[in-house]
């Protein structure tokens, strides 16, 4: 039987200390019952009441997302009255002027990249007057967070109502009481029957919370998720946990169904009913069970499934199970979905998943997006995560926080295994509070993404032998605080596995362990990879190789990508170092002395991919990273504030990397000419230059200028491009490219046309504009730096600073190489866009040493 604890004031448990919270705990106070809502310190209040139980968020079924027709400051109020304290129009009550904005919305959409100043850190307000009409008479009005940063405080009108520590997880507010205070005050009758609401996130500098802003990626600020309005009658759902397992052949299969409540303690008697459907929609179980205690109920339903249809990459079927609570003439309904699988990592083996090896093709996210920063759309989530699964990917970390639901609700319908963990990223291990701010936010994850059957790991760190917030670094307390990690997480899930990424000296207390390769980036040569990835895999139990690749400047291409790089030696090891990201001192290294081209990175994922065919111990391995994002500590590269390790850019916009993947991944057929973005090629006239064409099909026939350059068999041993590459002279001038690939009955085929430069070219001289695209709405213009012959300076890799004047704007600070008010050329071009806004404008454009261009639009 299971104790169901409630209050009527959930939200107070925020205001409790632990001294409080113990006493309530042992008191025998008539009546008292204690509700746990998924807030700041629900983790402690189950580790009192309920040590053995640890509850899912619940899918709310009916709620209203607040994203329109709020206002915004960005900076601190004197108080709380300054927001609501009346104000006519020309008053100096009127001050500070609030923004209209939409949700989701992020404090650091637009300065996360902005060259020319450090990100805001700090609070920012949110107002929003609320037409509330709540169809329970004693119900519940509740605000559910999907995440905000970092800390936020909730009021309603001058009231708060709930604060909440920590920017990923979910949490709620119930507003009920404050709602109800508020409407029986004078104060009301100003605002029309409306409700004032106000929320403070602040994602100020503090090294006693987690993430450390050593981290590379930013804190952001915001209510960067979906902000919910939810009504809840008297009895109703406070968690659903699911527990899908089976054994290792699929055989037998047992769904255990646990659902926490939250009843008035007035309430006489309720009727849960539960109905469960196969993937196909098959209605399997529909039964009903009486509660006639409000404070006790069965404490799970199970059911055995013979023969359950297996949730994988392939074939992610979901089955799903719907739970009413009736009681008063008042019903609530949550549906879940599940699915069964069973997974292993073999010791210095592979990872099997459902009795069958399974090599992981993983990947890597951040929540970031150009001109939004965090706050990403619904549609914008789901559309990255149908590109990660076109490009062949079945595996993804999720670095380095917990991330929004729907990124793993999609997870779990593509067939994308996921390894999930918490921000405690870097600067060593702060105090009492720290801990527990960790502690806390590994319980929210486990509590609130367990039932996705997608995720297998836990993530307890990241990059933990990184010292620096703190004057000491004690390795014995990290790794007693590792441990403490490890084993909260089997008491609250023993389902799924831990792990970190790069900690070494606590990679015997995680049961997975990703030790740093960076083999042709940060050491050594690319072609060290396997040699170091297998000694690496002896010195632990199970292996899993997360975080390898390197940055790539979009649409900048080289002749000789390796030139530069004859000082890099072979390497025994291949682990990033303090100061291996610097583009100062230490060892020659490709970060540091390459080219950052697509011509490298290709060639760099190539080799890692072909060679990950030929290690049948391998569990799997998940390059770094999917999209750029945003990172305060890399101010010096070619997009300022970007790490742009991703195969896309912050926009989606796929480099030429993508398609290398999707060539060895990818299940439909791809054919790609490499080049898609080279305008111009350079060299002598008759020199053989390198063709190839990255695609999954049997054979591929290349065209130069309508002249076969014959046909060629995939073979993925065969590097480059698997066998697909031709070297041949170009003409001088205009050359186009037509390949044709055959894969099965199918037929593909892929064009592209460039220049080849034969000229020499000098130093630049001179910056040449030239408007490339122009509608009523916008205009495109590329900037080209040319010599004193006016030729191409083609291999030039200057800063350009875009600037304008008059009634539109350019469209910058997006993070992206078309979208940057500073940037490095690509092959000594840039781009930026003009949005006209009907209007006269004059644009500049300068690159240091050369005189300043203007273009008068």
């Amino acid at each position: 039987m299971m104790k169901i604890w409630t209050i009527p004031h959930p939200t107070l448990i925020n205001t409790l200390s632990y001294q409080h919270i113990s006493i309530l705990a042992h008191s025998h106070i008539p009546h008292l019952h204690i509700y746990f809502p998924m807030k700041q310190y629900s983790f402690f209040i189950l580790a009192l009441f309920l040590p053995t139980l640890c509850f899912s968020q619940i899918n709310y079924p009916e709620k209203t997302r607040l994203n329109e027709d709020w206002e915004f400051l960005r900076s601190d109020l004197g108080s709380i009255w300054e927001a609501v304290r009346p104000a006519s129009k020309g008053n100096p009550e009127t001050y500070p002027i609030w923004e209209k904005i939409d949700l989701p919305h992020c404090f650091n959409a637009d300065d996360a990249v902005d060259p020319d100043v450090n990100y805001y850190q700090g609070p920012g307000w949110y107002r929003k007057f609320l037409d509330l009409n709540n169809p329970y008479p004693n119900g519940q009005t509740i605000l559910h967070f999907e995440g905000a940063g970092q800390q936020t405080d909730v009021y309603i009108y001058t009231q708060l109502v709930s604060s909440h520590l920590g920017g990923y997880d979910e949490w709620q507010a119930d507003i009920t009481a404050a709602v109800r205070e508020f409407l029986q005050s004078e104060d009301a009758k100003r605002f029309d029957g409306k409700i004032p609401l106000l929320v403070r996130c602040d994602n100020s500098r503090n090294t006693e919370q987690i993430p450390s802003d050593l981290s590379d990626f930013n804190v952001y600020g915001g209510i960067y998720r979906y902000l919910n309005l939810i009504y809840l009658p008297e009895a109703a759902f406070a968690a659903i946990r699911t527990d899908a397992v089976t054994d290792a052949a699929g055989k037998k299969g047992k769904i255990t169904i646990t659902p926490a409540f939250s009843m008035a303690s007035e309430t006489k008697e309720a009727v849960l009913t539960y109905r469960l459907f196969s993937p196909s929609g098959k209605l399997l179980t529909d039964k009903s069970v009486q509660i006639t205690d409000p404070e006790y109920a069965n404490e799970s339903f199970s059911w055995e499934i013979a023969k359950p249809e297996l949730w994988s990459p392939d074939a992610p079927g979901l089955y799903s199970c719907e739970l009413t609570l009736s009681s008063g003439g008042e019903t609530m309904t949550c549906c879940e979905v599940f699915g069964f699988r069973h997974f292993e990592f073999k010791e210095k083996g592979p990872f099997f998943l459902n009795g069958k090896r399974l090599l992981l093709r993983g990947t890597h996210r951040h929540e970031d997006h150009a001109g939004l920063g965090a706050a990403m759309t619904e549609d914008l989530i789901v559309k990255e995560l149908k590109l990660i699964k076109d490009m062949g990917a079945n595996f993804i970390r999720l670095g380095h926080y917990q991330q929004s639901r729907i990124v793993l609700e999609q997870c779990d319908r593509l067939g994308i295994l996921v390894w999930e963990e918490i921000p405690w990223c870097r600067g060593g291990l702060g105090g009492e509070f720290y801990r527990r701010m960790a502690t806390e936010m590994l319980t929210h994850l486990i509590e609130q993404h367990r039932n996705h059957p997608s995720v297998i790991l836990w993530g307890l760190g990241n990059e933990n032998d990184w010292p620096n917030d703190f004057s000491t670094f004690d390795v014995q307390e990290i790794r007693a605080f590792m441990a403490e990690l490890h084993h909260l997480a089997h008491r609250l899930d023993d389902s799924r596995l831990t792990t970190i990424r790069r900690c070494d000296f606590c990679k015997d207390i995680v049961d997975v362990y990703s030790p740093s390769i960076w083999a042709g980036w940060y050491r050594g040569v690319y072609t060290d990879y396997k040699e170091i990835s297998y000694s690496e895999m002896q010195r632990v139990s199970r292996f899993l190789h997360a975080e390898w690749g390197g940055d790539s400047h979009a649409r900048r291409y080289a002749e000789n990508s390796y030139e530069g790089l004859s000082q890099v030696e072979k390497s025994k090891t291949a682990d990033e170092r303090s100061g291996d990201a610097s583009f100062y001192a230490g060892i020659a290294r490709a970060s540091k002395d390459g080219d950052w081209s697509e011509n490298y990175i290709c060639d760099l994922f190539d080799w890692h991919l072909k060679e990950q065919e030929t290690m049948p111990w391998l569990t799997g391995a998940a390059a770094w990273i999917f999209k750029d994002f945003s990172t305060p500590v890399r101010y010096e590269n070619p997009v300022p504030y970007m790490n742009q390790k991703g195969v896309v850019e912050r926009d989606l916009t796929p480099k030429e990397a993508y398609y290398v993947f999707q060539s060895y991944w990818a299940d439909k057929p791809v054919l790609h000419i490499f080049g898609h973005t080279r305008p111009t090629r350079w060299g002598k006239e008759g020199e053989k230059k390198l063709l190839k064409v990255y695609a999954n099909c049997e054979t591929v026939e290349l065209f130069l200028n309508g002249v076969s350059l014959g046909t060629k068999k995939r073979n993925s041993q065969d590097f480059p491009a698997a066998g697909l590459h031709w070297e041949v002279a170009l003409k001088t001038g205009k050359n186009t490219l037509h390949a044709i690939g055959k894969k099965g009955k199918e037929i593909l085929s892929d064009e592209i046309a460039f220049e080849y430069e034969t000229r020499p070219f000098g130093k630049p001289a001179a910056i040449k504009t030239t408007v490339i695209d122009a509608t009523d709405d916008y205009v495109w213009i590329e900037a080209e730096l040319r010599d004193t012959n006016d030729v191409p300076c083609l291999d030039a890799r200057n800063y350009f600073y875009f600037d304008s004047t008059g009634d539109g704007y350019l469209s910058v600070n997006q993070g992206t190489s078309t979208g940057s008010k500073k940037v490095q050329a690509q092959n000594g071009r840039a781009r930026v866009k003009l949005i006209k806004n009907n209007g006269q404008n004059t644009v500049s454009i300068r690159s240091d040493g050369l005189e300043t261009v203007f273009i008068r639009l």
